[in-house]
């Protein structure tokens, strides 16, 4: 179903304040947390960050490839592929929170000028198959917030797991 133009316009500003949430959540993480994983297998809030810059830059392709080129094709990524591959406890994370940043505000600018007919244009996804940029707006916009979250509720697991830190 079409988004209109204030559902629209407040998940892209939903986008546009993603960042800021991110290293609000980041924020709250003390040294000793910030590579402490919940479970094996779940990534800590270091992990997070750089899935995020890794995440923010294949989106940053995603919106230009919809709105510039005829049924493109959308290639997707094994996340978790990608977090063991590139070790991204070893990556430092001020890089990465910078490409969220500057990735994100690139992109806001442009998503924020799109005229409508722009948010019907469609290309195919290698793993979801149809995908819109209304699809790619609606995943992006709550996917910072996502991440903030799982941030918060790693620390908050990591605090009770020894309820004296």
């Amino acid at each position: 179903m079409a988004l209109d133009r204030m559902d629209r316009e407040k998940m892209i500003q939903q986008y546009a304040d993603g960042p800021a949430r991110l290293r609000a959540a980041l924020a709250t993480v003390p040294p000793d947390a910030m590579q402490w994983r919940p479970k094996p297998g779940e990534w800590s809030a270091h992990e997070v960050i750089c899935h995020c810059a890794d995440s923010e830059t294949n989106s940053y392709a995603r919106i230009r490839f919809l709105v510039a080129e005829n049924a493109p094709t959308i290639v997707g990524y094994d996340q978790e592929h990608w977090a063991r591959v590139f070790d991204y406890h070893t990556l430092p994370l001020e890089p990465a929170l910078a490409t969220v940043d500057a990735v994100r505000g690139s992109t806001a600018a442009l998503i924020r000028r799109l005229p409508d007919a722009a948010w019907q244009r469609t290309g195919t996804h290698t793993e979801s198959g149809h995908y819109s940029a209304e699809d790619w707006l609606r995943i992006y916009a709550d996917h910072l917030e996502v991440h903030a979250r799982q941030i918060e509720a790693n620390v908050a697991a990591w605090r009770a797991e020894a309820p004296s830190r």
